[in-house]
């Protein structure tokens, strides 16, 4: 079979404009038009557009989020300090505690552990009852006791040290200390601070 001319001297029309061009310089556009190179026109892309799935409506593993539980805030060594002798209120040292002003929270002392069944360990079987984790109650101090402290429904503090009459409300203040009225018990000295190592504040119901 014969084989095509390279077209080396040759002339040719332009499809598009009519022309004539070098033959070596043409080129076959995608609707087979023949034209020179400075006349060549690429394929529109909308011509031949991707074709498209719908849009994804879910993941393939989901869970929900959890809801964080509250947990108790940790206060530092022998937080509490009673105002004066014959009051009832006690201020709090809580360095950045994130306390809501109002709100009701209930004092606890450091966490214990005991047997689920009240009995405990037997050498002899090796039954012990499940151990149960609780609190034990902040110390008691200056007439105020520690079962009063630890009072179950909780106390509603105040944000802010307690200090010659009236609530300090200063933004350090509010950030860094709060106070709360204890019930029944009063303040023996005035000015006395204590509760003990381990105690914290936080909701009055906690769940796992």
């Amino acid at each position: 079979m014969a084989k095509y001319a390279t077209g080396k001297y040759a002339k040719a029309i332009s499809d598009r404009s009519g022309m004539e061009f070098p033959y070596k310089e043409m080129v076959r556009e995608w609707n087979g038009s023949f034209v020179h190179v400075s006349e060549f026109e690429p394929k529109q892309p909308q011509l031949e557009p991707k074709p498209m799935n719908g849009d994804a409506i879910s993941l393939r593993n989901v869970r929900p989020d959890r809801i964080e539980t509250s947990v108790p805030y940790a206060l530092r060594d022998n937080p509490f300090e009673t105002y004066e002798a014959g009051s009832r209120i006690i201020n709090v040292t809580a360095f950045g505690h994130g306390l809501t002003n109002g709100t009701t929270y209930r004092f606890r002392g450091p966490t214990t552990v005991s047997p689920g069944t009240g009995s405990a360990y037997n050498p002899n079987t090796g039954a012990a009852g499940t151990p149960v984790k609780g609190f034990a109650n902040p110390g008691s101090f200056d007439g105020i006791t520690s079962a009063n402290l630890a009072k179950a429904a909780g106390y509603a503090i105040t944000t802010g040290q307690y200090k010659n009459g009236a609530r300090v409300t200063t933004d350090y203040s509010t950030a860094n200390f709060f106070h709360f009225t204890v019930d029944t018990d009063t303040a023996t000295i005035g000015g006395i601070k204590g509760g003990g190592v381990g105690c914290s504040v936080g909701p009055v119901t906690l769940s796992a």
